[in-house]
């Protein structure tokens, strides 16, 4: 049992030693893309007592092991605080705060694919995080416009056909995406 745990505690050390910049500060970027998701996403009133260090935690978990379940959990925690803060406390949707969560999440999501690519002490180009983050960001910007043109559209026709045009404009589009996929992946 000693032996066990003194050979666990020279690996981490080992381990730790070994660490390069790059796996760390996208480990960073994860963290600080979680946070400010949740901190968006989370009404005031919650945030000023003592779910701020729980909130903490949450961003924390998919940094230390993005392979796991933990992105995800926090993907659904900020979700959850999106939901308590529209649906309890009243607050009225806002575009911005909108695409500001959305961003973060996927921001998040997709650092953490990223980083669980990267072994701890892998030297990296630093062309390979320009490109994709380059991606992520082109990724975000066909997103957001995509989003502000359903978004007036339903406007344009504020009445139950407009949602329903809007409706049917968003799984043509959803489903148009798949396709391009599949056929992206079945050329490889």
């Amino acid at each position: 049992m000693i032996a066990s745990l003194t050979g666990r505690v020279r690996a981490l050390r080992t381990a730790a030693g070994r660490i390069t910049l790059a796996p760390v500060l996208v480990r960073l970027g994860i963290f600080l893309t979680a946070l400010v998701g949740l901190l968006l996403a989370y009404p005031a009133e919650v945030l000023a007592g003592q779910a701020l260090g729980a909130l903490v935690v949450v961003a924390v978990l998919p940094a230390l092991a993005p392979r796991r379940f933990w992105p995800t959990f926090a993907a659904l925690v900020t979700v959850a605080g999106w939901l308590l803060a529209t649906d309890m406390y009243d607050r009225p949707i806002a575009l911005w705060r909108l695409m500001a969560v959305a961003v973060a999440l996927y921001l998040t999501h997709t650092l953490c694919a990223l980083v669980a690519l990267l072994p701890y002490d892998a030297v990296v180009d630093p062309d390979l995080i320009v490109r994709w983050l380059t991606q992520a960001a082109g990724v975000l910007f066909a997103t957001s416009v995509l989003g502000v043109l359903l978004l007036e559209l339903a406007r344009a026709g504020a009445n139950a056909d407009g949602w329903q045009a809007v409706t049917v404009a968003g799984l043509l589009v959803a489903v148009a995406v798949t396709a391009l996929l599949a056929w992206l992946l079945h050329r490889r």
